[in-house]
């Protein structure tokens, strides 16, 4: 350990010698002063949340992330091409060693330009908030600077269902190759229309069961959070909101005395967001919330996030530090990716190679296009069926695998939901660890240590 501790206090003070950590917190700290200068708000919570929480923390990410690569990449490789590193590794002192040493090195760094810099944007938040309207400051208490957990009716078993329907398809006319899973996909969003859509005079009922939160819930306001579709169209000029529908809601127990009702006239294809009042579950936690369409169209509520329950979790500084978190698992992992890219690749070449994983790593919609129509470059129709090409069957199969491990880490995104004031759970931080950090970075480490180990590091210096 205490020679591990000596390599990354070096790769520390090369950062420092290297004007690396000036740069970067001036950068850091501009960020945070200047977006919120030039780029003004609304005047509103949300407005002011967008600016000063979301687009700061995605700049001081972006910012960290890319310096952590270049500082990974540079760190190891340019000490084998300038001959440092064979004067090192002839030292008592094991090339794993050496390999962790830097990266611990780099990030003792971005702890402390990621420190610094959340407790700028936390302060920002705070001192900001008290400019706002009274109005704003109750809507930015409640819904953004808090913890909220989210509650959802469970997703309805629809592909016993789609099944059967598609075997009956399959019966009725010859579907073959890709057809096959395209014709899948159509019945399955068949199906679910029937558990989304609320045609005119029609109620949509959901159940949401509030488990063993029901005793913390009570005497507590929560919130409801609503979206929906409709099929009509509107000119492009016109804005989203300037058409409304009606609709009737009642919240608590169908047979119980008590029930919360109100109708409201929203917007479709936006979120809403409006409180009800504490305690209309019932004595088993199980609160029913009925929903009556008094228009003239159908309206679908996505069973993804046509509704959700929104309840107060915790505060928001605690969540705020765990979401920092998160980002920090993020700079662990580009940080074992340059490592490993620089263990036997050149600077240049290392940092190019570590940038290309990056950018297939953030392309995961396009990877999932190819895997669900099974071919690179779209299907290939010919007399109505679909003929796979010889690279398709081999590249992806590749993808998916390759859809499945990025998959493990994608979804921890730690500003979205600091943002909309989402809880972030110490379940989901020790995900995140465990994903991103153990591992992701677990298997870069183990490829850059291995090839670090047995590179032939004098080879490499008498190319010049």
């Amino acid at each position: 350990m205490q020679r591990l501790l000596a390599i990354a206090f070096l790769t520390l003070k090369a950062a420092f010698r290297y004007r690396l950590v000036v740069v970067l917190a001036v950068l850091l700290l501009g960020s945070v002063v200047a977006l919120p200068i030039l780029i003004k708000h609304d005047g509103s919570a949300r407005g002011f949340t967008q600016i000063v929480l979301t687009y700061t923390l995605s700049v001081i990410t972006t910012l960290l992330g890319f310096a952590t690569l270049w500082l990974a990449c540079g760190t190891l490789a340019r000490d084998i091409e300038e001959g440092q590193m064979q004067t090192v590794v002839v030292k008592p002192i094991a090339r794993w060693q050496i390999w962790l040493g830097k990266w611990v090195g780099i990030m003792m760094l971005n702890g402390l330009l990621l420190g610094l810099a959340g407790i700028a944007v936390f302060g920002l938040m705070r001192w900001g908030a008290s400019k706002l309207p009274a109005a704003q400051q109750a809507i930015l208490t409640n819904e953004v600077l808090v913890a909220r957990g989210s509650l959802r009716e469970p997703m309805p078993d629809i592909q016993a269902d789609v099944e059967k329907r598609f075997q009956e398809r399959l019966k009725q006319s010859k579907v073959t190759g890709l057809d096959q899973q395209l014709l899948r996909k159509q019945i399955e969003e068949q199906v679910k229309w029937a558990y989304q859509l609320v045609p005119p005079s029609y109620s949509r009922r959901w159940t949401i069961d509030l488990g063993w939160r029901k005793e913390s819930l009570r005497d507590k306001p929560l919130f409801l959070r609503v979206k929906f579709h409709t099929p009509e169209t509107r000119d492009a000029d016109e804005p989203k909101t300037s058409v409304t529908y009606r609709g009737f809601w009642e919240i608590g127990p169908p047979e119980g005395p008590r029930r919360w009702r109100k109708v409201m006239s929203l917007a479709p294809a936006t979120f809403h967001e409006f409180a009800i009042e504490p305690n209309l579950f019932d004595d088993k936690g199980i609160l029913t919330i009925d929903f009556h369409n008094r228009n003239d169209t159908v309206l679908l509520f996505p069973l993804e996030e046509g509704l959700e329950v929104l309840y107060r979790e915790g505060g928001f500084g605690l969540n705020f530090s765990r979401g920092v978190a998160i980002i920090y698992c993020w700079l662990g992992l580009l940080a074992a990716l340059g490592l490993a890219a620089a263990s036997f690749l050149s600077f240049p070449v290392a940092a190019f190679m570590a940038l290309g994983v990056l950018i297939i790593g953030l392309s995961s919609s396009t990877i999932s296009t190819v895997v669900q129509e099974g071919a690179i470059f779209g299907a290939n129709h010919e007399g109505g069926q679909t003929e796979p090409t010889l690279l398709d069957h081999v590249l992806v199969p590749i993808f998916n695998v390759l859809l499945k491990v990025i998959k493990l880490v994608e979804g921890f995104s730690p500003i979205d939901s600091l943002s909309a004031g989402r809880s972030i759970t110490w379940s989901q931080l020790g995900l995140a660890i465990l994903q991103i950090c153990l591992l992701m970075g677990g298997i870069f480490t183990a490829i850059g240590i291995i090839i670090f180990t047995r590179r032939e590091l004098a080879t490499a210096q008498t190319q010049h």
